[in-house]
């Protein structure tokens, strides 16, 4: 079966006002979302894993960051953190209802050999400013490269390592974009919550920021 690939739009942050800026990124993050990161080793092997440390840092530069725990069967460092390290870039692609079992399909500790693009049955899909590939399923694709690393505790189980990663290409589905704000009920993004427990983001209400 060949996928369809929905037609998208790419914003660059040098296009955009601050304000703008922020505003995708806020609509980008949603309350617990789940950093779905894509990267690509030295010699060009990709990898994909999620992560649920995941937020926004700024809209000036525009950066994301998500944590890289180590892993707890042995303490040493995931691939995901492995080949940012190496390149230097990463992309995180926003998890929707429609790719949490592949998604947590991706969590399983494979060998760096493996590719769970395939493992998972999800589509490889190129990037146009770093070289991992996006995740041709998600709808929101934010192409990054590494502005710091902050190392947390000692190493070993339990430490983690901080990603903060500059945006430098937004890519989004049209159909879920307009008048530059995210519809999140198009969108339809899944949080993490916790154990094995997910949920949908189906009930909102809005509140207006006083004013003083």
């Amino acid at each position: 079966m060949t996928l369809t690939v929905p037609n998208t739009l790419t914003l660059l942050p040098e296009d955009l006002s601050n304000h703008d800026k922020y505003k995708l990124l806020i609509g980008c993050i949603v309350p617990r979302p789940i950093a779905f990161v894509s990267t690509m080793s030295r010699a060009g092997a990709p990898n994909l894993a999620p992560y649920s440390f995941f937020n926004g840092v700024s809209s000036d530069p525009p950066c994301v960051m998500f944590s890289v725990t180590y892993r707890s069967s042995d303490g040493q460092k995931k691939d995901t953190l492995r080949n940012i390290e190496e390149t230097g870039e990463f992309v995180i692609n926003v998890v929707t209802e429609t790719i949490v079992a592949p998604m947590n399909q991706t969590s399983a500790e494979y060998p760096p050999h493996i590719n769970e693009f395939e493992a998972a049955g999800l589509t490889m899909l190129p990037s146009t400013k770093v070289r991992p590939p996006r995740v041709a399923e998600s709808p929101i694709n934010l192409e990054c490269e590494l502005y710091k690393m902050i190392p947390v505790g000692p190493g070993g189980p339990g430490s983690a390592t901080i990603v903060v990663g500059e945006i430098v290409a937004f890519h989004i589905r049209e159909d879920i974009y307009a008048n530059g704000r995210i519809d999140f009920e198009k969108l339809q993004p899944v949080s993490r919550l916790a154990g094995s427990f997910y949920a949908p983001v189906h009930d909102a209400f809005e509140v207006a920021r006083p004013v003083i």
